[in-house]
This record gives structure tokens, C-alpha cells and sequence, in this order.
């Protein structure tokens, strides 16, 4: 089940909603004003890196035996 990212047109405000089915047309109603007048908006992920000198240095996290 998706959750999809949506901004009221009417308030601006920004809410997640949980879809049940990716081919049911879903109402979405804001949570804040309750406006029917709501996007599906682009919702961006981040992902981070750790670089320590450990890891860099080729140390695994297997344990040794």
C-alpha cells in the first residue's frame, strides 16, 4: 500500500495519505480545511552516505570467526 504525498489547493496545506489501492480512484479530503481540492504532490527522498575512515578503509561489518 502507498502512501502518497498531497497539497491542499485551497489552504496549502502539505498531508500523506495511505492508498488502499493503486487502481481505485481515491477522494482525498484535507485533514486541515477539508477541501476535496487537493494534488498529488512530487515527494522527494533523501538518502545519506557514511564515509568514515573505517569504511574507507575496507572494514566489513562480518564478524570473524
Amino acid at each position: 500500500m502507498p502512501i502518497y504525498e498531497y497539497r491542499c489547493e485551497d489552504c496549502g496545506a502539505t498531508f500523506d495519505k495511505l492508498v488502499r489501492s493503486m487502481t481505485v480512484a481515491v477522494e482525498v479530503e484535507c485533514p486541515k480545511c477539508q477541501s476535496k481540492n487537493c494534488k498529488k504532490a512530487i515527494s522527494l527522498f533523501g538518502a545519506t552516505s557514511s564515509t568514515s575512515s573505517s569504511a574507507s578503509a575496507g572494514a566489513s561489518c562480518a564478524t570473524g570467526g
